[in-house]
């Protein structure tokens, strides 16, 4: 396949997109108390996550009550890591949105209005961490700094930080719709954060795709080569992440139940939350058609073999 990929729209047309995104955000505009909070809070009754991302229905030996306390760990675990990546998230749509201060001025408001949500996001999740960690036991633990893994991430090419972001934000989007809005055993709340989450993301990926697209664009071949590196060490961030983090809530899960479990046991757990962190934040991203479209527009066969080659101890796990 062809390295170079033409852009789906001319200037105008991409303008037309941008003025798209601009009345879309201005016309569905939120806020955190007045829409969605409005003083309620999470019921500990119900499942957090729903068992299609939060694998828990595997784990047969799991007493109901135990189930719903890790897809609830889970939950929590799952605000907290996209308050992390919205970190860089917001900083590199703000530097992107500098590229165009001389020039489209809608582009400029769509991408200061996109890095807005994520810090509004941000502050959402940093709630939620304060009202989940006010009821679920003592000993829950953040793994990475988000400001230690912005600064991370942003070193990398913009081509592999925008790829990264236009990833996270189309499975934002799958995980809303195929999995936690069909299902109604899970805490209102939480169901609406995400909900609320999604309505803001399905604008940013059109502006990751514009943005992903254009810089592809400018790069030479060498560049697009050396940025697919950068990709694949991102991926391999992430997952250190991931490992971490689902080692700590599985240690906290275990701590926090009133039985022990088999090494047999405790097996399985590590795996299944580490199976389904990595399905969650990687793999149905990876797998999503869409970025499987984006992807190989934008590199080469040997370039997607390195990438593949790179994803197959995850996407075997």
């Amino acid at each position: 396949m062809n390295s170079v990929v033409t852009l789906p729209n001319s200037e105008s047309g991409n303008t037309a997109r941008y003025a798209q995104i601009v009345r879309s955000s201005k016309k569905t505009e939120w806020q955190i108390d007045r829409d969605l909070l409005q003083d309620r809070s999470f019921d500990f009754s119900r499942k957090f996550l729903p068992d299609g991302l939060s694998q828990v229905d595997r784990l047969t030996f799991l007493a109901t009550a135990e189930a719903r306390l890790l897809s609830q760990i889970q939950g929590r675990t799952y605000a907290y890591i996209f308050g992390l990546v919205e970190r860089f998230i917001s900083a590199k749509m703000l530097d992107q949105g500098r590229a165009h201060v001389f020039d489209n001025q809608l582009a400029l408001e769509a991408l200061v209005r996109f890095s807005n949500d994520e810090i509004k996001h941000q502050e959402l999740f940093r709630r939620m961490e304060t009202m989940m960690g006010s009821q679920l036991p003592a000993g829950y633990r953040q793994v990475a700094d988000p400001n230690e893994v912005a600064r991370a991430v942003l070193s990398a090419s913009t081509w592999s930080v925008l790829a990264l972001t236009c990833h996270i934000e189309l499975f934002v989007q799958a995980h809303y719709v195929q999995s936690i809005a069909p299902r109604e055993e899970l805490c209102p709340l939480f169901k609406d954060v995400f909900k609320f989450h999604w309505k803001d993301e399905s604008r940013h990926v059109v502006l990751d795709e514009l943005e992903w697209q254009a810089e592809h664009a400018k790069l030479s071949p060498a560049e697009r080569d050396q940025a697919v590196n950068d990709l694949i060490a991102l991926v391999a961030a992430v997952d250190a992440i991931l490992q971490a983090q689902s080692a700590a809530d599985t240690e906290y899960f275990i701590g926090s139940v009133s039985r022990s479990f088999s090494v047999d046991e405790t097996t399985q757990i590590n795996a299944c939350v580490l199976g389904a962190y990595r399905w969650q934040y990687i793999v149905s991203g990876v797998q999503h058609p869409h970025f499987g479209r984006l992807l190989t527009q934008m590199t080469t066969p040997a370039q997607m073999s390195r990438i593949q080659a790179a994803l197959a101890p995850i996407m075997g796990h």
